[in-house]
């Protein structure tokens, strides 16, 4: 492993399922991914099989809470073993160039280590890597254990750069027609198309370690964010996979005492992405409430009572238009439920974002009803479905802005948790590269 440690980045070994492994069955979505929707997770058992693929090397969060998950983490982390045993790997040392088509759109990113020496996400920190949003501690300790003791980790995690200029892949992208392949094909129920190629030159991964260096100059970033003289920079923030890189940071803290600092538990798999790529998109992260009394709304009028005006909707895409009208310093979400459609107003606002303000109501509401249960849920079409089953509340959560994005951490540090998300469940990071992480 080498490790660049101004910039916390590190030049990994990644191992790739060689030519005997069909990478459509190889590839699956993020564990995080459709956790209301069992369906989706079991047609892709049904499609996998037995075939070799990294839905056996996870554990699909849909089924977190199982009977048997101690069970699904042992034969995670024996498939693992098995297909190392079995040789179905190549490796190299390098970076992986991505490019995800979706439509018309097309996501470039590179696949790379991160020290997690320089990464904490808690509020506050000041490290080089980031989280955006709140980490849920008790969220941690399942995917701990999926981690703890496993030979390789595949990474769902995408990490931003601001970087409008377009320099850190200028020179990757310029050599792209003479880098070796490394994958190419259409990834399963409708996700698009993944292409890779391998970054094995010294000079391109120089060229990518230095223009990411230039970044956090002092010269160029405290006026880019008209920030104070000396104020600790931030190079690396989190898009997706927070709670991933928080459990790799978790298990490195315990290792640490007992193997040292030169152990490949150190560093994270994580793709990153351009926070200025064209195809990149924030989207809300809504949230459905399960089990929920009809007294709910009536319960949330009179909390936030009397700076809340609800405003009647005839259906989503009344909601939709409402919520994203510009009503500064008001600020809206939107209610759906077996009744029908709302949205509320919230006329005092206490947090800069409406999800903070929400969440802060949620959390306080769902400790106090123990019996309720939430989910975090990607696409608009899914909060609508669920929160208009019996029992079910959903809230519709406008997206936020990108541009001051980078500034907003810097200042006021992570955001409320499950506050954005890059893209639909469908358009999710899939499973492809392994890194090993035992000694």
């Amino acid at each position: 492993m080498t490790r660049i440690e101004n910039i916390g980045l590190a030049v990994p070994e990644i191992y790739l399922p060689n030519s005997s492994v069909d990478p459509n069955k190889w590839a699956v979505i993020a564990c995080d991914q459709f956790t209301s929707q069992p369906e989706y997770w079991e047609r892709v058992a049904a499609y996998v099989d037995g075939a070799p693929s990294t839905f056996h090397m996870i554990l699909p969060e849909v089924w977190l809470h199982s009977e048997d998950i101690q069970q699904r983490i042992a034969a995670t982390q024996k498939t693992m073993r098995a297909y190392l045993d079995d040789g179905i790997f190549d490796h190299f040392k390098g970076f992986v160039l991505v490019e995800r088509t979706i439509g018309e759109r097309k996501q470039t990113g590179l696949v790379v280590a991160l020290d997690l020496e320089a990464y904490d996400y808690t509020k506050g920190a000041q490290t080089l890597i980031r989280a955006t949003e709140g980490t849920i501690l008790n969220r941690l300790p399942p995917r701990m254990q999926v981690r703890r003791g496993a030979p390789l980790e595949l990474p769902h995690i995408l990490v931003l750069y601001d970087d409008p200029c377009m320099r850190v892949l200028s020179e990757v992208l310029a050599a792209k027609a003479v880098l070796p392949q490394a994958y190419d094909f259409e990834l399963m129920e409708g996700s698009g198309h993944l292409k890779g190629y391998r970054v094995e030159e010294e000079r391109l991964l120089d060229s990518v370690q230095n223009a990411l260096s230039a970044l956090i100059e002092p010269a160029t970033y405290d006026p880019k964010y008209d920030l104070p003289e000396g104020t600790a920079p931030l190079l690396f923030a989190m898009g997706d996979g927070n709670h991933s890189l928080a459990t790799a940071k978790a298990i490195w803290e315990e290792l640490k005492p007992t193997v040292g600092m030169d152990h490949p538990a150190r560093y994270a798999l994580v793709e990153l992405v351009n926070l200025h790529d064209p195809s990149l998109q924030f989207e809300p992260i809504h949230r459905v409430l399960f089990n929920t009394p009809e007294t709910f709304l009536s319960e949330l009028r009179e909390n936030n009572s009397p700076n809340l005006r609800l405003l009647a909707a005839c259906d989503l895409s009344e909601v939709s238009q409402l919520v994203n009208e510009n009503v500064s310093p008001n600020q809206r979400f939107g209610v759906i439920s077996p009744a029908g459609y709302a949205v509320v107003e919230l006329t005092s606002p206490k947090q800069n974002l409406p999800v903070g303000n929400l969440q802060e109501f949620l959390d306080a509401y769902l400790a106090s009803h123990p019996g309720i249960s939430i989910d975090y849920v990607h696409g608009d079409e899914i909060v609508d479905e669920l929160g208009r089953k019996p029992g079910n509340v959903g809230f519709y959560l406008p997206p936020i802005g990108k541009d001051s994005f980078f500034k907003t951490v810097i200042l006021d540090g992570a955001l409320p948790r499950k506050t954005f998300s890059m893209g639909h469940a469908k358009d999710k990071r899939f499973y492809m590269e392994c890194r090993r992480i035992s000694a």
